[in-house]
Protein backbone atom coordinates (compact mmCIF):
# COMPACT_ATOMS: atom_id res chain seq x y z
CA UNK A 1 0.00 0.00 0.00
CA UNK A 2 1.07 3.17 -1.19
CA UNK A 3 1.96 5.37 2.25
CA UNK A 4 -0.22 8.53 2.68
CA UNK A 5 1.91 12.02 2.10
CA UNK A 6 2.35 13.94 4.94
CA UNK A 7 -0.35 16.52 5.35
CA UNK A 8 -1.84 18.90 8.31
CA UNK A 9 -4.12 21.67 7.69
CA UNK A 10 -3.71 24.39 11.00
CA UNK A 11 -5.70 27.71 11.47
CA UNK A 12 -3.58 31.03 11.16
CA UNK A 13 -5.90 33.70 12.39
CA UNK A 14 -9.41 34.03 11.57
CA UNK A 15 -9.21 34.76 7.77
CA UNK A 16 -6.47 31.99 6.29
CA UNK A 17 -5.23 28.13 6.82
CA UNK A 18 -1.99 26.49 6.73
CA UNK A 19 -1.21 23.74 5.16
CA UNK A 20 1.73 21.62 6.27
CA UNK A 21 3.11 19.26 4.00
CA UNK A 22 6.38 18.05 6.00
CA UNK A 23 8.69 19.41 8.84
CA UNK A 24 12.01 19.69 7.19
CA UNK A 25 13.81 21.77 4.68
CA UNK A 26 13.75 19.51 1.54
CA UNK A 27 13.11 19.67 -2.38
CA UNK A 28 10.51 16.72 -2.67
CA UNK A 29 8.19 18.73 0.03
CA UNK A 30 8.96 22.56 -1.46
CA UNK A 31 7.67 20.21 -4.32
CA UNK A 32 4.45 19.38 -2.67
CA UNK A 33 4.04 22.85 -1.77
CA UNK A 34 3.95 24.54 -5.56
CA UNK A 35 2.14 21.94 -7.23
CA UNK A 36 -0.59 22.69 -4.49
CA UNK A 37 -0.97 26.16 -4.92
CA UNK A 38 -0.86 25.06 -8.74
CA UNK A 39 -3.78 22.56 -7.97
CA UNK A 40 -5.55 25.15 -5.87
CA UNK A 41 -5.42 28.03 -8.78
CA UNK A 42 -6.72 25.59 -11.54
CA UNK A 43 -9.50 24.47 -9.37
CA UNK A 44 -10.53 28.22 -9.47
CA UNK A 45 -11.75 28.14 -5.81
CA UNK A 46 -13.73 30.98 -5.07
CA UNK A 47 -13.45 33.34 -1.79
CA UNK A 48 -9.78 32.71 -1.90
CA UNK A 49 -7.70 36.03 -1.61
CA UNK A 50 -4.08 34.80 -1.60
CA UNK A 51 -1.52 31.96 -1.48
CA UNK A 52 1.58 32.33 0.45
CA UNK A 53 3.95 29.51 -0.53
CA UNK A 54 7.11 28.76 1.81
CA UNK A 55 9.73 25.96 2.51
CA UNK A 56 7.03 23.16 3.98
CA UNK A 57 4.05 25.02 4.33
CA UNK A 58 1.35 27.09 2.26
CA UNK A 59 -0.72 30.09 3.87
CA UNK A 60 -4.62 30.25 2.31
CA UNK A 61 -5.80 33.61 2.77
CA UNK A 62 -9.68 33.49 2.19
CA UNK A 63 -12.71 35.06 2.74
CA UNK A 64 -14.88 33.92 5.65
CA UNK A 65 -17.99 34.70 4.33
CA UNK A 66 -17.21 32.48 1.21
CA UNK A 67 -15.58 29.05 3.56
CA UNK A 68 -16.00 28.17 7.05
CA UNK A 69 -12.50 26.73 8.61
CA UNK A 70 -13.44 23.40 8.22
CA UNK A 71 -14.78 23.53 4.81
CA UNK A 72 -12.06 24.70 3.03
CA UNK A 73 -9.67 22.81 5.77
CA UNK A 74 -11.32 19.62 3.49
CA UNK A 75 -11.11 21.28 0.48
CA UNK A 76 -7.52 21.94 0.86
CA UNK A 77 -6.83 17.91 2.66
CA UNK A 78 -8.13 16.86 -0.94
CA UNK A 79 -6.14 18.96 -3.04
CA UNK A 80 -3.23 18.56 -0.56
CA UNK A 81 -3.26 14.52 -1.30
CA UNK A 82 -3.19 14.84 -4.80
CA UNK A 83 -0.07 17.29 -4.85
CA UNK A 84 2.94 15.28 -6.27
CA UNK A 85 6.35 15.58 -4.96
CA UNK A 86 7.96 15.90 -8.45
CA UNK A 87 8.76 19.25 -9.75
CA UNK A 88 6.64 21.56 -12.48
CA UNK A 89 9.03 21.16 -14.88
CA UNK A 90 12.81 21.29 -15.74
CA UNK A 91 13.60 23.56 -13.80
CA UNK A 92 15.78 26.93 -14.62
CA UNK A 93 19.20 27.66 -14.64
CA UNK A 94 20.50 31.33 -13.84
CA UNK A 95 23.52 32.59 -13.38
CA UNK A 96 24.48 35.41 -10.86
CA UNK A 97 27.62 37.29 -11.27
CA UNK A 98 29.10 38.44 -7.61
CA UNK A 99 31.58 40.34 -7.02
CA UNK A 100 32.86 39.22 -3.50
CA UNK A 101 34.78 41.31 -0.61
CA UNK A 102 35.85 44.65 -0.87
CA UNK A 103 33.43 47.15 0.04
CA UNK A 104 30.88 45.26 -1.73
CA UNK A 105 31.06 42.06 0.63
CA UNK A 106 32.04 43.88 3.92
CA UNK A 107 31.66 40.69 6.29
CA UNK A 108 33.76 38.34 4.22
CA UNK A 109 37.09 38.88 5.88
CA UNK A 110 34.82 38.08 9.64
CA UNK A 111 32.52 35.23 7.89
CA UNK A 112 36.06 33.09 6.75
CA UNK A 113 37.32 33.64 10.08
CA UNK A 114 34.61 32.41 11.52
CA UNK A 115 34.83 29.27 9.16
CA UNK A 116 38.69 28.47 9.63
CA UNK A 117 39.21 29.39 5.77
CA UNK A 118 40.75 32.14 3.53
CA UNK A 119 38.53 34.41 1.90
CA UNK A 120 39.51 32.81 -1.88
CA UNK A 121 38.66 29.76 -0.15
CA UNK A 122 35.34 30.46 1.01
CA UNK A 123 34.99 32.41 -1.83
CA UNK A 124 35.36 29.56 -3.65
CA UNK A 125 33.02 27.10 -1.59
CA UNK A 126 29.80 29.22 -2.32
CA UNK A 127 30.43 30.34 -5.91
CA UNK A 128 31.37 26.26 -6.64
CA UNK A 129 27.25 25.40 -5.25
CA UNK A 130 24.56 24.87 -7.24
CA UNK A 131 21.09 26.22 -5.20
CA UNK A 132 17.54 26.29 -5.17
CA UNK A 133 15.22 28.42 -5.45
CA UNK A 134 12.98 27.59 -2.53
CA UNK A 135 10.94 30.83 -1.69
CA UNK A 136 10.51 34.07 -2.24
CA UNK A 137 9.90 36.41 0.56
CA UNK A 138 11.07 38.88 3.00
CA UNK A 139 11.25 41.69 0.35
CA UNK A 140 10.03 41.46 -3.42
CA UNK A 141 12.02 39.39 -5.47
CA UNK A 142 13.97 37.92 -2.32
CA UNK A 143 14.86 34.58 -2.89
CA UNK A 144 15.92 31.99 -0.01
CA UNK A 145 18.38 29.23 -1.57
CA UNK A 146 19.23 25.73 -0.04
CA UNK A 147 22.69 24.11 -0.78
CA UNK A 148 24.75 26.23 0.83
CA UNK A 149 28.25 24.43 1.74
CA UNK A 150 28.09 23.78 5.80
CA UNK A 151 31.54 24.42 5.79
CA UNK A 152 30.79 28.26 5.24
CA UNK A 153 27.76 28.62 7.34
CA UNK A 154 28.01 31.47 9.78
CA UNK A 155 25.60 33.44 12.46
CA UNK A 156 23.40 36.34 11.61
CA UNK A 157 25.30 39.51 12.39
CA UNK A 158 24.80 40.56 16.23
CA UNK A 159 23.30 44.13 15.52
CA UNK A 160 21.43 44.35 11.79
CA UNK A 161 22.25 47.00 9.40
CA UNK A 162 19.90 49.97 8.89
CA UNK A 163 21.14 49.77 5.26
CA UNK A 164 21.99 46.80 3.33
CA UNK A 165 22.20 47.67 -0.70
CA UNK A 166 20.27 46.20 -3.07
CA UNK A 167 22.39 43.23 -4.99
CA UNK A 168 23.89 42.38 -1.72
CA UNK A 169 24.99 38.68 -1.14
CA UNK A 170 24.38 37.32 2.55
CA UNK A 171 24.81 34.14 4.03
CA UNK A 172 22.64 33.39 7.49
CA UNK A 173 22.87 29.95 8.54
CA UNK A 174 22.78 27.44 6.30
CA UNK A 175 20.78 30.10 3.99
CA UNK A 176 22.51 32.00 1.32
CA UNK A 177 20.31 34.63 -0.33
CA UNK A 178 20.90 38.23 -2.58
CA UNK A 179 18.97 41.42 -1.30
CA UNK A 180 17.14 42.54 -3.90
CA UNK A 181 16.48 46.33 -2.78
CA UNK A 182 18.04 48.02 -0.15
CA UNK A 183 16.51 47.10 2.98
CA UNK A 184 17.82 46.76 6.91
CA UNK A 185 19.48 43.28 7.27
CA UNK A 186 21.17 41.07 9.43
CA UNK A 187 22.69 38.64 7.05
CA UNK A 188 26.88 38.12 6.72
CA UNK A 189 27.09 40.30 3.35
CA UNK A 190 30.03 38.37 1.28
CA UNK A 191 29.89 40.23 -2.10
CA UNK A 192 27.20 41.85 -4.26
CA UNK A 193 25.47 41.31 -7.76
CA UNK A 194 24.73 43.83 -10.17
CA UNK A 195 22.28 42.24 -11.62
CA UNK A 196 18.42 43.70 -10.71
CA UNK A 197 16.22 40.80 -8.75
CA UNK A 198 13.41 43.35 -8.74
CA UNK A 199 11.85 45.71 -11.48
CA UNK A 200 8.22 46.28 -11.10
CA UNK A 201 8.15 47.72 -14.44
CA UNK A 202 9.39 44.23 -16.03
CA UNK A 203 6.57 41.95 -17.21
CA UNK A 204 7.55 39.90 -14.94
CA UNK A 205 9.47 41.68 -12.09
CA UNK A 206 10.89 39.05 -10.19
CA UNK A 207 14.20 37.85 -11.87
CA UNK A 208 13.93 34.33 -9.82
CA UNK A 209 11.45 31.61 -9.56
CA UNK A 210 10.86 29.01 -7.02
CA UNK A 211 12.41 26.13 -8.02
CA UNK A 212 15.25 27.84 -10.42
CA UNK A 213 18.47 26.68 -9.64
CA UNK A 214 21.33 29.36 -9.19
CA UNK A 215 25.08 29.37 -9.60
CA UNK A 216 27.38 32.47 -8.62
CA UNK A 217 29.60 33.86 -10.90
CA UNK A 218 32.71 35.10 -9.11
CA UNK A 219 34.13 39.19 -11.23
CA UNK A 220 36.04 41.71 -10.21
CA UNK A 221 34.96 45.30 -9.64
CA UNK A 222 35.79 46.51 -13.05
CA UNK A 223 33.43 43.62 -14.61
CA UNK A 224 31.00 45.13 -12.29
CA UNK A 225 31.02 48.55 -12.77
CA UNK A 226 31.00 47.16 -16.66
CA UNK A 227 27.80 45.96 -15.89
CA UNK A 228 26.02 48.20 -14.11
CA UNK A 229 27.05 51.09 -16.77
CA UNK A 230 25.44 48.32 -19.56
CA UNK A 231 22.05 47.99 -17.68
CA UNK A 232 19.26 49.98 -18.45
Amino acid sequence: MKPVAFLRVEPLGDQALLVVLGERIEPRVNNRVHRLADLIRAGGLPGLTDLVPAYATLAVHYDPGTWTAAALAGELERLGRNAPAAARTAPRRVEIPVCYGLDFGPDLAELAAHCNLSEPELIARHAGAEYRVYMLGFAPGFAYLGGLDPAIAGPRRGTPRPRVPAGSVGIAGLQTGIYPLETPGGWQIIGRTPRRLFQPGRDEPCLLRPGDRLRFRPIGPEAYLAFEEERP
